[in-house]
């Protein structure tokens, strides 16, 4: 079996995988399945400007961490520009919130060579690379002009548009073309697939053949949807762990005593989880529900994200309004009904939060997939399981649908769904909850990787590319 070179624009610690977020979790499993590897990026730190600092390597295990850090100039052009003000709202279908300068797709290049310059050396020719996210699409094009030959894979974690919104991306073409350096491309669904097969057909005059191969460019690749799933049974095991449960069950017991149901919704501070409509939507049930008041309580927890770009501030201050004017309207000396938590919470802890709510808010406006629905759902009491209120425009709604699925632009049928989900008999959310609960533990985080390493073993050698 060849050596497994992970790259991602930021390596987690692998320390501490019980705080580690999906992507942590998913490529500490593929480097243990396969005897270990390498995992090589951005460490998170950032110099001067004309620093030249050698890569840092630490070893977890039979796992070596090599990563770099990045000039103040790069994490601002490159990281904050054109990976965060251009890429990710154009992905998330918001071309309103595109901040782009000339300086931002250069230091987007720029660092993907730096990248492929530092990681060349570290290089055997049997070892299998796997690219990952948005911030490194032409990663495998600066590779392969460094006379790299190993086979690459590309897994994109974030949505792809259809091509009239792709197309609003400057040089969009060279976007795509640098694409067509990896021997294999993922994709989170299979409307993400077609849409990225339908911009080869239609923006650069490709074709699509069977099983995933596209031609276009001079060149092949195979495309093909790999939805990512979670450590389900650890994540269940994590939900019962007692020092969470110590910490939740007073809260818990108060909540069954006074016949109190609770919401819980957990979110990074982005635009794209559309959390000012979720906080709408619960005082909506509240107003068509009457009966609902010091009845249900809605805890929302969104870690902060991306504090430097502005538009992140934005959405802060006008959720701690929206929260302000709900609590003021409902509140009472008892009763609080929104509880907004702007920080992170200990991953165990959230196990259990997930367990003891009665019903798992999830309303993205647009999402690569959604691990949260999953952990959600892994995360119940068989015997007295929550319900899942899920986005339609969440990945996961495309496998998950004995959820709830709402649009979460419509504040009204979000509010009627909260309802139904409160009400909801014990023999439906049982019913509902043994489907999602298997297809969660069938396509889980094992499932997703070992599907797509072997899928990219079996591509033919990379020819072609250099």
């Amino acid at each position: 079996m060849s050596r497994l070179v992970v790259v991602s624009n930021r390596v987690a610690d692998l320390s501490n995988t019980a705080q580690a977020g999906g992507l942590a979790v998913a490529m500490d499993e593929a480097l243990k399945s396969r005897g270990g590897g390498i995992w090589f990026g951005w460490n998170g730190e950032t110099v001067a400007s004309g620093t030249r600092v050698p890569p840092n390597r630490q070893r977890m295990g039979n796992v070596s961490l090599i990563t770099l850090p990045m000039t103040k100039r790069d994490y601002r052009d490159y990281y904050a520009g054109f990976s965060n003000s251009v890429l990710w709202p154009l992905l998330h279908y918001r071309l309103d919130l595109i901040e782009y300068k000339t300086v931002f797709l250069n230091a987007y290049k720029r660092v993907n060579r730096k990248f492929a310059n530092a990681l060349v050396p570290l290089l055997k020719k049997t070892d299998t690379i796997w690219v990952h996210d948005y911030h490194l699409f032409p990663l495998g094009t600066a590779l392969r002009a460094l006379g790299c030959k190993q086979k690459i894979g590309f897994f994109l974690h974030i949505p792809f548009p259809p091509p009239d919104i792709v197309t609003a991306a400057p040089q969009h073409e060279w976007l795509i073309r640098s694409m067509f350096s990896y021997d294999l491309i993922g994709f989170q669904t299979h409307t993400d697939v077609a849409n990225f097969q339908h911009y080869v057909v239609e923006q650069a005059g490709g074709k699509v053949h069977e099983d995933g191969i596209l031609k276009a460019f001079g060149t092949t690749t195979i495309a093909k949807c790999f939805p990512i799933g979670i450590d389900a049974e650890k994540f269940q095991l994590l939900s019962m762990d007692d020092d969470a449960q110590e910490q939740v069950k007073l809260q818990s017991m108060r909540q069954k005593l006074l016949n109190r149901k609770t919401i819980i919704g957990v979110d990074r501070l982005d635009y794209s989880k559309g959390l000012p409509d979720k906080f709408r939507a619960f005082e909506r049930l509240l107003e068509l529900y009457p009966e609902h008041v010091k009845k249900a309580t809605f805890m929302q927890i969104a870690p902060p994200t991306r504090s430097d770009v502005e538009v992140y501030s934005e959405i802060r201050v006008e959720l701690e309004t929206l929260s302000g004017a709900i609590n003021g309207r409902y509140a009472d000396f008892n009763w609080v009904p929104l509880r907004y938590i702007h920080r992170s919470i200990e991953r165990k802890t959230l196990a259990a939060l997930f367990r003891h709510s009665e019903v798992g808010f999830v309303s993205p406006l647009r999402d690569g997939m959604n691990l949260v629905a999953k952990e959600y759902v892994a995360a119940q009491n068989e015997a007295d399981p929550g319900v899942l209120i899920l986005s339609k425009f969440a990945g996961a709604a495309e496998e998950m649908h004995e959820a709830l699925i709402i649009n979460p632009y419509d504040v009204d049928e979000m509010a009627n769904t909260l309802n139904k989900a409160i009400t909801m008999p014990l023999a439906e959310r049982r019913n509902r909850h043994q489907a999602l609960s298997r297809r969660v533990h069938e396509n889980d985080i094992t499932a997703w990787h070992t599907d797509f390493l072997n899928t990219l073993s079996a591509t033919p050698a990379a020819t072609g590319k250099t």
